[in-house]
């Protein structure tokens, strides 16, 4: 009985060890078509691209974010430059909100604003309190470096930086939108205004076209 026993328990030690080794090649089997599906190889992986340094990521994002500097000739739009050649007394609600909305409350003060239909209504809607027209560069340029004023009503020391700001003002950028004061306050016009009832060229309201640059030389 022994005997029997000892003989069954080798036997069921060779299945067993049998077994094992199915069971081993099987998962090799399976680990190798998990590896390489269909039969084809996997492809090796791209080497990773080394990481910049704080120096070059700092450059590169400057770069991204940095504004494109407008040409010299570069314009999207004509520049308006509008004067107010009359007060306020005995003018309307409307009319004052229309002059308001323009940064225009006194005399002889100048806006600069872009050429476009919803300006141009608002020009009409107050055309016998005001003049204006294109101004054209060179008259820009002296207004700028002359009138133009900073916060804290400092002026412009430096002439190229005044035609800079004008590249950027040509290009439509706001007088604002470059640090300078919206507002250009002008002196009286030698020789003085044309009739101030009368629309131009009787008179010195409304419209007047590049006509505008012999008014602002005379007023600079």
């Amino acid at each position: 009985m022994p005997a029997k026993a000892d003989s069954g328990q080798e036997e069921r030690k060779v299945e067993l060890k049998k077994e094992g080794i199915k069971k081993t090649e099987g998962d090799k089997s399976r680990l190798q078509a998990r590896e390489t599906p269909s039969g084809e190889s996997r492809k090796p992986r791209a080497p990773r691209k080394p990481r910049a340094g704080k120096a070059e990521a700092k450059e590169a994002k400057e770069t991204k974010h940095a504004p494109e500097k407008p040409g010299p000739a570069e314009r999207v739009e004509p520049v308006l430059a509008v004067v107010m050649v009359r007060g306020l007394v005995g003018t309307t609600r409307q009319i004052r909100s229309t002059l308001s909305m323009l940064r225009l409350g006194r005399v002889n003060h100048c806006v600069l604003v872009p050429k476009n239909p919803n300006y141009e209504g608002m020009l009409q809607n107050v055309k016998h309190m005001i003049t204006w027209g294109e101004i054209g560069r060179e008259t820009l340029e002296k207004l700028v470096a002359k009138r133009g004023r900073f916060s804290g009503d400092k002026r412009l020391e430096d002439s190229a930086y005044a035609k800079e700001l004008v590249d950027l003002m040509l290009s439509g950028k706001s007088a604002k939108e470059i640090g300078l004061k919206p507002v250009f306050r002008l002196s009286p016009p030698s020789k003085g205004y044309r009739s101030t009832k009368v629309l131009f060229p009787k008179g010195s309201l409304g419209y007047r076209g590049e006509k505008i640059n012999e008014l602002l030389k005379r007023m600079i």
